[in-house]
């Protein structure tokens, strides 16, 4: 009897627990469903950036940025940005961003001075247990504003021009489809140079199309940094689907196996129901025969 009130508890339980896991799947659903649709509707802007980018550089071929070639003297330090989510419960997404940087850290630190920001509290509870200083922690949250990364850009943007990092780089997941997400380390700073089909090409040599006013070099001015922004940003966007897509595919597979193994409760409840029942019916006919005899 005890044992059949355990398996009732335990039954109870894993119900209540395919519940909570389908209530966390349906708002993960939600969220990244729109998620999904900012992602979507800022690309059109990055792209549309990057290509104005190109087109004003060809007619400034004696630009020079910071932004571009580095702010100066070399100083050895670079900063990494490593972008997680508040929230577990969401597969191997912290786990899989938190390797990518710490696999890098390990493989620059040796020549390199490398600073860890985060954003996302379970990036900072990973490098504190690791006992690895973190330089500063942003609280962004699961749906980024562009106001709010715009301030963070604006900083990097700052103190990489004031000459304090040789490069900023972000250690983000990256969203391709609903099925593919990989954790990548993406530089932003200094700005990469544009890419014609498989081989890069400088940032200067495409032919002169269009006439600008005012000059191509103070458009670059205004450009470059909202380049930067816009990466950020993005990378930022990209990082909260992922997030998003990967609870709901842990959440489903939680509740999934929480009803696999209800029905492998429930069975086992019925086969000590029955065993108890076949063995009340043998102890009542044992005892009926034993009155008669």
């Amino acid at each position: 009897m005890a044992q059949l009130r355990e398996i009732k508890n335990r039954m109870g339980a894993v119900k209540t627990i395919a519940r909570i896991t389908k209530t966390m799947q349906m708002i993960a659903t939600a969220k990244y469903t729109a998620a999904g649709q900012r992602a979507q509707q800022s690309r059109p802007y990055a792209a549309m950036i990057d290509d104005m980018v190109r087109q004003v550089a060809s007619n400034a071929s004696d630009y020079e940025s910071p932004l571009i070639d580095g702010p100066g003297e070399k100083t050895d330090k670079a900063l990494l940005l490593v972008i997680c989510s508040d929230r577990g419960l969401c597969g191997a997404y912290n786990a899989n961003v938190l390797r990518t940087a710490n696999k890098h850290r390990q493989a620059e630190i040796d020549s390199t001075d490398v600073v860890i920001e985060t954003a996302g509290k379970k990036a900072s509870a990973f490098f504190k247990f690791q006992g690895i200083e973190v330089s500063r922690a942003y609280g962004i949250g699961d749906t980024p504003q562009y106001d709010d990364v715009e301030a963070i850009a604006q900083d990097y943007l700052d103190r990489y021009i004031a000459g304090e990092y040789d490069t900023i780089k972000i250690a983000s997941m990256r969203y391709h489809t609903v099925s593919r997400q990989t954790a990548e380390v993406t530089q932003l700073l200094p700005l990469s140079q544009p890419e014609s089909g498989d081989e890069a090409v400088s940032i200067t040599s495409r032919q002169d199309v269009y006439d600008f006013t005012p000059s191509a070099s103070e458009l670059l001015d205004t450009l470059l940094p909202t380049t930067v922004k816009t990466l950020l940003y993005q990378l930022f966007i990209e990082a909260t689907v992922s997030e998003h897509v990967m609870r709901m595919i842990a959440m489903k597979a939680a509740t999934d196996n929480a009803r696999d193994f209800g029905r492998t409760l429930a069975r086992t409840y019925n086969r000590a129901r029955q065993g108890q029942i076949t063995t009340e019916l043998t102890e009542i006919v044992s005892g009926v025969a034993a009155l008669e005899g």
